[in-house]
Parts: structure tokens; C-alpha cells; sequence
């Protein structure tokens, strides 16, 4: 017998893979779940995987990958779910056989990719030889004289603009343009969140309250509502806006639309069915098990990273805790709420706000002098990995006079560590090794310690905070798989 004619199962997802997908995989005739997301993997999707004919579940998402989808994979008639998110694809998205049953949940993030709207792309453009003879001449003779014109008219129009334009706040209107990538009126929201019903609500929160609901088209979303009655809650939703219109990333929460009138402002979030950090820390009915955790400390740091140091202007989201860290259906967490964020001004590493986060979790500068920088976000971030080993909010009942959350692991790092550890997590992990599970638990916390340190030089760099989380990540992947 072959070992194509064996192979039924591949996951190979969320390792740090590179290269090619080798084109052999199109040999494994019996293969029926192939999930090879989130890893690195580059160059085109193999041809040969159009010879899978028992396939059923295709997993390329959150990789590299370049080129067009291949018409191949149409003739995979038991193809149930393919998701292809967030790559480089581009060209037509075939729409036979099983394409017909897609949605665009599965084309997500690949900007380049155009074919049927119902995909959530463009369409196509169909090539017409003599059109384009005319668009040639077109711009080769009267595109030079256009330009001309419209650049003195926009001096003009600039000039006599220019002292108005210094007296203005950027309005909301004008900001959330960069969103409007869809339409979506009041009405619809209206009904898909069955007119705003308390039973649709999802949380509630100083500015706004969040609802889920349902568009026109099946796609459930959360409907962050601001209060309009607060004055701060213009601010906190233009500034939101202001920042969210500049950042994209895999972890943080995707913005779909916004719905804005006299009367009424919202935005239209990506919806996360599993809800936020801080429900699944404190649930009775489930505990995060050691990987998880860890998993979600990496993906926390991921974006952090991207904020603070793959921007020109650094972005400071100023209110990181586990309520504004939100889980997918695969339980991969995505940042959000940016109300209150703060974008520093190219070479400036610090600056001032009367806007203060939550008691708990802010910075030390941060509280007493309003003073933002990227630091702030670090503290926060280490408060929530000691949080998350000990299952402690750092505002418990028991942290009262001088003593903190901080404090008390501190005290306990170096002969009563397991003391302080969840118990929870200890019940659910009490077959693994033992000296693993220390170590593991001993880096994470040094590693909560060393990024809430009271002076901000101190703290550690989130680029080193998440290489360290890797590795861990890495080592308990690596025990896992050999059921250590």
C-alpha cells in the first residue's frame, strides 16, 4: 500500500514554517483535512492540490502565499471549507464547484484578488482591445492638460482654504470614511440586532455599549453604539477612528463599516464568539489550559510589537486589559476598544493626557502624571501575564495597604511559586512534567515582573517579551505533540 493511499489528516498550523508547500501533497489521494495556517509558507498554492479528491477541509490562511488560486481546485466536489485568508493572492476567484457554496470569509485580507462581489472583492476588469486603444490616446494627449488644470485649481482652492483649515477639528465624517468599505444603513442594524434588544447586548463600557447582530447578508457582527450623551464619547469614538484607520493586523479586532448620522454613531466590528480575555480567566465552567495561555500572551504581544514599533507614530492603546482582549472561534485574541489610544507624534517618545485607563492595570507615570508612552502599555501587559498564572485581578480584595499583585509573586518567586499559581490551571495540567510546567510558569512570571517594574526605563521591550513567549510557545508545543 501507499502512503498516499493511507494519509487522511494534516494539521501542521501555527508553527513558523517557511518555503514552498511542496507540490507533493497532491499525491496523498485519501487526504481529506489539510490545515497548513499560520505559519510563513511563501510562493504559489501547489497545482496538484487539484487531485485531492477527497478533500474536504483546506486551511492556507494568515501565510504568505502569492499567485491565483488555482482553477484545479475546482474539480474538488467534496471541498466543504476552504479559507485562503490573508495571503498575497491575486487575480479571479474561480466560482465553480465547490465555489459556489463560499463565502468571503474565505478570501479575506488578499487585496489583489477580484471575481464575484458575493466573494467580497471586486470585480474583474474584462479586457475590450479597442477601449483601451482609446484610454492610450486618451491619456497620452489630454491627460497632460487635464492635470494642469486641476493642480491650479487645487492651489487656489488650498489657498483660500488654509486659515479655515487650521481652526478645524478633523471631523468624524471625514474620518470614518476610510471604513466605508460597505453600506450599511441604520435600518439594518436596527433589525439585525433586533433593534438594539438587551438580549443582543454584549457588553457595556464607559463610551459605548456593544450588541451582536446580523446583517442582511448572514455575517454576525458586533455593533459597538456610542453614547451620545456624553461628550467625552465623541472624542473617545473619533479618536478610535483616527487610530483604527491607520493600523491592520491579524490580532487586532477588524473594523467592517461605520454607521453615523445626527443621532446615532456606530461602528460595525468583526463579532468574536468566544468573548474576552477576562470571561474565560474567571468562567466556572472552563479553564484555560497552559498552551492557550501562552498562546494568547504571544498574540497579545504580537500586536503590541506592531503598534509600537512598526508604525512611523507610534500608537499607544492607553486601556490594555483582559475585557478589551477578545477571542475568535479558533480562541486567537485580537485587541481592541482604542477609545482612548494615542498616536505620538514621529520622534517624540512620550506625551501628556488627562484621559485615564483603568485602576489596576495603568501605569504608575501614567496615573500620577498622565504621562503616555509606549511603556505604559508595557506595565499593562505584564500586570495581565501575572493575571493570567495567578488568576488574580490585580484589584483583589486581598491587595490592600502596600500590598500588590506585584508584590505578592514577587515575594513568592523564589521557594513558594506553585502557591500563587491558578489553581485551576494546576488541576488541568497535573500530568505534564512538573519541572516543565516550573520553569515555564517561573519565565512567565519573571517575565510579568520585568515588564511592570514602577520606572518605565526599566521594563522590558515587548520585541523581547515576545521572542522569550516563543520559545516558550514552542517548548510546550514541542511537549505536547510527544504527550509530555
Amino acid at each position: 500500500m501507499k502512503k498516499s493511499d493511507v494519509i487522511e489528516h494534516i494539521n501542521i498550523s501555527r508553527n513558523q514554517i517557511t518555503g514552498h508547500i511542496p507540490s507533493i501533497i497532491g499525491a496523498f489521494e485519501s487526504l481529506s483535512y489539510l490545515d497548513l495556517s499560520r505559519n510563513s509558507f511563501q510562493g504559489n498554492i501547489p497545482q496538484s492540490f487539484g487531485d485531492l479528491k477527497g478533500l474536504d477541509n483546506l486551511d492556507l490562511s494568515y501565510n504568505n502565499l502569492s499567485g491565483v488560486i488555482p482553477k484545479s481546485l475546482e474539480a474538488l466536489l467534496h471541498l466543504k471549507f476552504m479559507n485562503v485568508s490573508f495571503n498575497k493572492l491575486s487575480g479571479d476567484i474561480p466560482t465553480s464547484g465547490p465555489f459556489a457554496n463560499f463565502t468571503a470569509k474565505s478570501f479575506l485580507g488578499n487585496k489583489a484578488l477580484c471575481g464575484n462581489p458575493i466573494f467580497g472583492v471586486l470585480p474583474c476588469p474584462s479586457p475590450s482591445s479597442h477601449g483601451s486603444k482609446v484610454k492610450q490616446k486618451l491619456l497620452k494627449y489630454f491627460l497632460p492638460i487635464i492635470a494642469s488644470v486641476t493642480i491650479c485649481l487645487a492651489i487656489v482652492y488650498m489657498m483660500r482654504r488654509h486659515q479655515e483649515s487650521k481652526l478645524q477639528v478633523p471631523s468624524s465624517f471625514n474620518t470614518l470614511s476610510v471604513f466605508e468599505h460597505r453600506m450599511i444603513s441604520y435600518q439594518e442594524l436596527c433589525q439585525g440586532t433586533n433593534n438594539f434588544c438587551e438580549s443582543n447586548l454584549l457588553g457595556v463600557g464607559g463610551f459605548a455599549s456593544v450588541y451582536k447582530g446580523m446583517l442582511l447578508d448572514g455575517t454576525i457582527v458586533a455593533v459597538k453604539v456610542i453614547n451620545l450623551q456624553l461628550a467625552s464619547a465623541f472624542k473617545s469614538f473619533d479618536a478610535e477612528c483616527m487610530v483604527l484607520r491607520t493600523i491592520r493586523h491579524r490580532n487586532l479586532v477588524k473594523v467592517i463599516t461605520t454607521c453615523s448620522n445626527l443621532e446615532f454613531r456606530a461602528l460595525v466590528l468583526q463579532y468574536m464568539s468566544n468573548g474576552n480575555l477576562e470571561r474565560w480567566l474567571y468562567s466556572y465552567n472552563y479553564c484555560l489550559n497552559l498552551l492557550q495561555r501562552v498562546n494568547i500572551m504571544v498574540d497579545v504581544a504580537s500586536t503590541l510589537d506592531y503598534l509600537h514599533h512598526d508604525q512611523s507614530e507610534s500608537v499607544v492603546h492607553c486601556d490594555l486589559k483582559p475585557t478589551n482582549i477578545l477571542l475568535d472561534e479558533d480562541m486567537v485574541a485580537h485587541v481592541g476598544d482604542f477609545g482612548i489610544a494615542k498616536i505620538l507624534v514621529e520622534h517624540k517618545d512620550a506625551t501628556q493626557t488627562k484621559t485615564l485607563g483603568t485602576l489596576g492595570y495603568i501605569a504608575p507615570e501614567y496615573g500620577f502624571e498622565g504621562k503616555v508612552s509606549i511603556k505604559g502599555d508595557v506595565y499593562s501587559y505584564g500586570i495581565i501575564l501575572l493575571e493570567m498564572i495567578t488568576r488574580k485581578k490585580p484589584t483583589d480584595d486581598m491587595f490592600v495597604g502596600e500590598l500588590t499583585l506585584r508584590q505578592w509573586i514577587d515575594a513568592s518567586l523564589s521557594d513558594r511559586m506553585m502557591e500563587v499559581v491558578d489553581e485551576g490551571l494546576l488541576r488541568i495540567e497535573n500530568r505534564r512534567d512538573v519541572t516543565v510546567m516550573q520553569s515555564v510558569l517561573s519565565s512567565i512570571m519573571e517575565l510579568g515582573l520585568m515588564c511592570s517594574k514602577e520606572l518605565p526605563d526599566e521594563r522590558a521591550d515587548i520585541k523581547d517579551v515576545l521572542a522569550k513567549l516563543k520559545k516558550i510557545q514552542l517548548t510546550l508545543f514541542e511537549k505536547r505533540n510527544r504527550g509530555v
